[in-house]
């Protein structure tokens, strides 16, 4: 028997074919696996996204009000709970009677800058005679600061402030003389002066 040979064209052809199947598998395997990684890359996106939560929002922490290091508590809150010499050092000696302490007294070295202890809005900017320039800031959770014997005010009633926002510079109070440039602070809670020290770095939800 006479072997039949393929006509070159033929085999030209088969070669072509051959290469074009050879390259679609290869892309079919790398389309296949693209798509597989990407649906896994969505997959663990999302559950880094779904996990991702914030553990404590810091604008809901209350701060100080001031900004630098170097402040000293020159008087503290008269606690009726606190012992004799403690309650002696927070009362304030004006026209010849002893007044309790109903906050805080800060100074620094010199004056300086009083911010707001969390976001809020002004509710009240005055001067009062014996204990200077006084700002209010209504807080979330029944919360009200109080900034007085100041000498400078940079906001007005209205205004809402960010935590950590410039409301004011210290000055003087004739109700406290002896103090000299000083920031008297008072915070009410559900209508009651409480102790600022018990609530600073505090989250707001706590209380």
């Amino acid at each position: 028997m006479k072997s039949r040979r393929l006509k070159r064209p033929v085999i030209y052809t088969l070669y072509a074919l051959s290469f074009v199947i050879v390259l679609g598998t290869i892309y079919l395997l790398e389309t296949m696996t693209s798509n597989k990684m990407e649906e896994n890359n969505d997959y663990v996106n999302e559950i880094i996204i779904e996990q991702e939560q914030p553990v404590v929002n810091t604008s809901e922490i209350i701060v100080k009000p001031y900004l630098i290091e170097d402040i000293t508590i020159v008087r503290n809150f008269y606690d009726y709970k606190g012992t004799e010499d403690e309650q002696k050092n927070s009362l304030i000696y004006y026209d010849n009677t002893y007044i309790p302490n109903s906050g805080i007294d800060f100074q620094g070295k010199e004056a300086f800058d009083v911010v707001s202890i969390l976001d809020g809005e002004v509710t009240k900017v005055m001067e009062n005679n014996l204990l200077g320039k006084i700002i209010e800031i209504s807080h979330n959770n029944n919360l009200i600061s109080v900034y007085q014997s100041l000498d400078e005010i940079s906001i007005k009633e209205g205004d809402k402030v960010l935590q950590g926002q410039i409301i004011g510079k210290t000055g003087e109070a004739n109700i406290s003389k002896e103090l000299g440039n000083h920031l008297h602070f008072e915070l009410i809670h559900n209508g009651i002066n409480v102790n600022p020290i018990n609530y600073f770095d505090k989250q707001l939800s706590e209380l």
